[in-house]
This record gives C-alpha cells, sequence and structure tokens, in this order.
C-alpha cells in the first residue's frame, strides 16, 4: 500500500505540470468563443460586374472579417472588426479605390439593430502604415456618423506606443515590449512586430484565441526590410503565444495557391484557387526556424505555405524582373476583369 501511494504522489508530480501548461483543461476548449472560417473566398472574377468590393464574413457574432476585391485593387487585403461592450475595432482600412465607408457603416449599424444598441465607438488603427492598408484613413475619418464616434489610431510608432500603452518589458529593452486595449470586457493584446515596417503590429483576441498579424506572417510573400528586427519581433510572437489558446493566426493578404511551394504571381487579381487565409501557430515556428537558416543573409526562400522575401529598399520599390511581371501580369487580367479565361 505505501508502495502504491508513493507512486501515485510520483505520478502526481509528473503529470500536474504538464496538465498546468496546457492551453485549457478541457478537452473541447474550454470558454473560447468559437467561429468557423469559409472554404474559399469569393475570387475577383471571373466577372467584376458580379463581384462586391467588399466581402463581409460572419466569423462569429462580434468578429467579423472584411475583404476587399482584386476588382478593386490587387492587393486584396482582409481587414478585421471586433465588437466590445462598450467599443468596437477596425484593423486597417483598406487598399486603393476601395471606399470602405459604406459597407464599414452597414455592417457596424446591422450590428446595432441586432444587439439593440443605438451607438458604439470604434476605434481604428492599423497593422502599419503601408498604403493598402491604410488608403481608406481619410474617408472614415471624415464619416461623421452619430451613431459611430471615431477614436482615430494613426499608423505611427509614437502615437501607438501612446494609445495602448505599450511597454518595454521586464528587461527594459523591449524584448517583450506590448500593450493592451480593452473593447468592453474584452480585452484586445497588442504586440509591437517591426521588421515588414517599423509601425507593425500584431493583435490577440483573448475572447477567440485569434492572432492577427498583419503582413509580418500570411500566406504569402514576407516582405522583410530589416532581417534581424523582423526576427526578433517573430521570437517576441512565439514567446508571447506560449501557453496561449491559438485558434488562428490571420494575416492581411492570400497570395499563396493551395499547391505547396507554390503563389500566385504578383499583381494578380484573380486567384480561383487560394490558399486557405489561417495559419497555425506552427506557421510561427516554422518561420523562425527560416529565418535562422538564413544567418541574417537576405535570401528568397519558398516554404511550404509562405516565402521570404527580403527588401533593400525602405520604400519597398520592385526590382526590374519583380516590376516586369507585375506590369505583365496586371496588363492580362485588367484587360480581362469583365471575363477571365478559366
Amino acid at each position: 500500500m505505501k508502495r502504491f501511494r508513493f507512486l501515485s504522489l510520483l505520478l502526481a508530480v509528473v503529470v500536474v505540470p504538464i496538465v498546468a501548461h496546457a492551453q485549457f483543461p478541457e478537452p473541447d476548449g474550454g470558454n473560447l468563443e468559437r467561429g468557423v472560417l469559409p472554404r474559399q473566398w469569393q475570387p475577383a472574377g471571373p466577372h467584376c460586374m458580379e463581384v462586391p468590393d467588399w466581402q463581409v464574413y460572419e466569423y462569429n457574432p462580434t468578429f467579423f472579417i472584411v475583404r476587399q476585391s482584386g476588382c478593386t485593387d490587387y492587393e486584396k487585403p482582409f481587414l478585421y472588426l471586433i465588437f466590445g461592450q462598450d467599443k468596437a475595432l477596425i484593423f486597417d482600412t483598406g487598399s486603393r479605390n476601395g471606399n470602405l465607408v459604406p459597407t464599414l457603416q452597414r455592417t457596424i449599424h446591422n450590428w446595432l439593430e441586432r444587439n439593440h444598441r443605438q451607438s458604439i465607438t470604434l476605434i481604428v488603427t492599423h497593422s502599419h502604415s503601408h498604403e493598402d492598408h491604410t488608403w481608406g484613413d481619410a474617408a472614415v475619418q471624415a464619416m461623421n456618423d452619430p451613431a459611430i464616434p471615431i477614436t482615430f489610431v494613426p499608423a505611427k510608432v509614437a502615437d501607438e506606443k501612446s494609445f495602448y500603452q505599450i511597454s518595454d518589458g521586464p528587461d527594459g529593452k523591449g524584448t517583450d515590449a506590448h500593450g493592451l486595449v480593452d473593447l468592453g470586457q474584452r480585452p484586445i493584446d497588442v504586440i509591437p512586430i517591426p521588421g515588414h515596417d517599423t509601425a507593425s503590429i500584431a493583435l490577440y483576441d483573448r475572447h477567440t484565441g485569434i492572432l492577427l498579424t498583419g503582413d509580418s506572417l500570411y500566406p504569402g510573400r514576407l516582405y522583410i526590410h530589416d532581417m534581424a528586427i523582423f526576427q526578433a519581433s517573430t521570437e517576441r510572437l512565439i514567446r508571447f503565444t506560449e501557453g496561449k489558446p491559438i485558434a488562428h493566426i490571420l494575416g492581411c493578404h492570400i497570395e499563396e495557391t493551395r499547391t505547396p511551394f507554390l503563389d500566385y504571381a504578383i499583381g494578380s487579381i484573380y486567384q480561383p484557387d487560394e490558399h486557405e487565409l489561417a495559419l497555425s501557430r506552427g506557421a510561427l515556428l516554422e518561420l523562425e526556424d527560416a529565418l535562422k537558416s538564413l544567418n541574417g543573409v537576405p535570401k528568397h526562400l519558398a516554404l511550404r505555405d509562405f516565402s521570404l522575401w527580403p527588401v533593400a529598399a525602405r520604400d519597398y520599390s520592385m526590382s526590374p524582373h519583380t516590376q516586369k511581371t507585375f506590369d505583365q501580369v496586371q496588363a492580362e487580367q485588367l484587360k480581362n476583369k469583365w471575363d477571365q479565361p478559366k
């Protein structure tokens, strides 16, 4: 009997730490707010006359994914609209020719009607400062809708640090810097992730377990301006996500096909066989391994679900070869935007 008790105690010592580090003690995911992603997004074509400028998808009743059509701009960015009890938050305002405001107003007013509300403050923030994510800023700021008062956070490091109260973490060197915004019983963690852009941030929604990574991780070409800083940001995200439930990692673009290691040519507006939007936390670990394998040397590297594209120019101007490909793809697809070849 004593021996049995000793073994039981020994097993308890071994098992308890494992359980304590699990994401949830329950096998069904605990109290995480679930949602469903679409199996496929409506491609930009083959008939642009039939395609809406924006697709609005309800992941769940408080989390919406909004995608700009390639018929308006080849970037086709994803935006994210999250509702709390007191405030809502929109992550980015879209790219060129987006005309986001009518869709944004309709979506928010529908949510207000469904929830028997008269108004809600909207925080407008950004994954980073590039124009394919900030083009709609002026129109959103000028919206002047009494039911949707705006709090605007510019895509600038100083403004983000101030609004989100981003601190440098215990080491004082920014290694684990993070901030927070509360939408009303809905805390959203804010993690600075420069490297693609100095103002790049990631958002973690504790209710859904969704990590929004902007242009720093998505199924496509990850344009990296500073290799060392980008790697440090990747490692910061890995540390931040340890022990946290990560339902999905959602970025702002899809540029990969469903075929492993194969992306669409730059400038593509019509992508009928896209990779799914969501990645897992394993993609972060794969990204870290890939960055380490380069040893700081900027080289293009294709992985199964994304590729690394270090760029030297701060303005992300295209190389002559890339520019030629872009011009060819745009010329062919825009010529056929009303009836793409199948």
